[in-house]
């Protein structure tokens, strides 16, 4: 025969391992990466366009505020200005009475707007309340100023609705790290 002897080629095996050398891994393949969030998505209830409500609604408590300490101040400083006597009221409490009762209700009224506006807890149940002694106090003033007064209960109504019917949504935009406060 020949001098040359043709045999298959075999692959050198791997060197055997060492005592201390750890066995390879495969790795597997990088993960995909996730998209983000959706903004001002929540995992268990997406917010809607209702949040919009809430803020409505905290600016009507801060104008509703207003609107009553200007009230009470017509009714402190112009006691001529309003429709009957003081005591044609339902509630029979002279105007400067009822102008101090504006008055403070507007204050707290307006505070608890502010709160509205920060997604506070305490304001949307305060801002509620509220809402409801506004309506209860206009319609005893209703007589003194017929139109003012229906359109302030119809006001609060918008308010005590948007609280109580979405009010929640406020919250998660502070859950989700959305600021709303005002520092």
């Amino acid at each position: 025969m020949s001098d040359t002897n043709i045999k298959p080629t075999v692959p050198p095996s791997p060197a055997p391992l060492q005592a201390d050398e750890p066995e390879p891994v495969a790795t597997p393949p990088a993960p995909r990466p996730t998209p983000p969030p959706a903004p001002l998505a929540r995992t268990d209830q997406a917010l809607t366009g209702w949040v919009g409500w809430i803020a409505f609604a905290a600016i009507m408590a801060i104008l509703v505020g207003v609107f009553h300490m200007f009230q009470g101040l017509v009714a402190l400083l112009s006691k001529g200005y309003y429709l009957v006597a003081a005591s044609g009221l339902t509630i029979h409490v002279d105007y400067t009475g009822w102008g101090w009762v504006h008055i403070i209700l507007g204050a707290v009224l307006i505070l608890a707007g502010i709160g509205l506006i920060t997604g506070r807890m305490w304001a949307r149940v305060l801002g509620v309340g509220l809402a409801a002694l506004s309506a209860l106090v206009n319609v005893a003033f209703l007589a003194a100023s017929p139109v003012w007064s229906t359109i302030m209960v119809a006001f609060d109504v918008l308010v005590i609705w948007a609280l109580t019917v979405h009010g929640r949504e406020m919250k998660a935009l502070d859950d989700e790290g959305y600021s709303t406060s005002l520092d």
